[in-house]
């Protein structure tokens, strides 16, 4: 015949997680009547994790499994699992001589953000691509002086193009192979991308590419000087679709203006979407602008340009229905 049910720990908060009895949780996290010993050790031979009747010695945990008699890891593997990995300061490179961590640091106000740092597994030939690449082509937006955008280039009459946000690249690099008298300041965020962008810039030979690493905002307002831009793209940024979000979109009407002191007369702001929304947001915000004049006579949406190539991403989107809009504005002599 079954004996009685075995009283179950009660959950509490105690000073460690495995301390004696008398109210203090247990191996398992738990607290326990302050009477003395757990309830479960009344209900057989075994304590509370296995141990002799009210003995609370702590039980070493492996990953999500508890080890009941060892001090000591079992195996190499077992050691790789509990063996701590030292941890980055805070602004300490992922790569020796590759892009910051947050290149910008503290030297600027805290505000609100239009991205979310995406750091991602990198690949052995983009890390690989980083730490050769960077020193050479790589830029990190701190904010703390001008850009001399010819001595970037290493041509001052090199026309140079802004692009915020270029995901893996490839868009970029095809961009830059068919355009090679534009250089391409690309901006992002996402480790992973800058180093397969500098990877397809050095194989596919291409000079005009820089890459540049932080926050697109910052590097318009403190690091580029008036008219230096002869143009700026914004493809596919993220939409922040739920409407708390909203103010975290990039195309609002302090940005575009900011962009407008940046880029020179006659120069392009054009901006891709596939979320109905935001474009209508960016119509709405380009059309009120005293800068910029939309390139449709009708003040609608453009076409996709022929410069502009059809991303995988873009097409896996046209796949499912989604409807990608396109919007070109001018900057007048305003």
């Amino acid at each position: 015949m079954a004996g009685p049910p075995r009283p179950l720990c009660v959950p509490g908060v105690g000073r460690s997680p495995w301390a004696g009895n008398n109210g203090a949780p247990c191996a398992r996290g738990r607290s326990h009547s302050s009477l003395g010993a757990c309830p479960r050790a009344a209900a057989g031979p075994l304590g509370c994790e296995g141990g002799p009747a009210g003995d609370h010695t702590p039980a070493r945990r492996i990953g999500s499994t508890v080890s009941e008699n060892s001090t000591a890891p079992d195996s190499r593997a077992e050691r790789d699992r509990t063996t701590p990995i030292p941890a980055r300061d805070r602004g300490e490179p992922r790569f020796p001589g590759g892009p910051a961590a947050d290149p910008a640091g503290s030297h600027h106000e805290r505000r609100i953000r239009s991205f979310r740092p995406r750091r991602g597994r990198v690949t052995p030939g983009q890390g690989e691509a980083l730490r050769r690449l960077w020193p050479q082509w790589g830029l990190d937006i701190d904010g703390l002086h001008r850009l001399d955008l010819g001595k970037l280039f290493g041509d001052p009459d090199l026309p140079v193009v802004l692009e915020i946000g270029f995901g893996m690249g490839e868009a970029t690099a095809r961009m830059a192979a068919a355009d090679p008298g534009t250089g391409i300041l690309a901006v992002d965020v996402h480790t992973p991308g800058q180093g397969n962008l500098l990877a397809l810039a050095e194989r596919d030979g291409l000079s005009n590419v820089r890459v540049a690493n932080g926050d697109a905002i910052i590097l318009l307002r403190e690091m580029l000087t008036p008219a230096s831009l002869a143009g700026l793209r914004v493809y596919f940024p993220d939409p922040w679709p739920k409407k708390r979000h909203h103010k975290r979109r990039l195309l609002q009407p302090e940005f575009v203006e900011l962009a407008a002191t940046r880029l020179r007369p006659g120069a392009l702001l054009h901006c891709a979407t596939d979320w109905e929304p935001y474009a209508e947001q960016m119509l709405e915000v380009l059309t009120a602008s005293p800068s910029f004049d939309n390139t449709q006579p009708d003040g609608g949406y453009s076409p996709r340009p022929g410069f502009r190539p059809l991303t995988k991403f873009e097409s896996q989107g046209l796949d499912k229905g989604h409807i990608v809009h396109d919007l070109i504005f001018r900057r007048n002599e305003a």
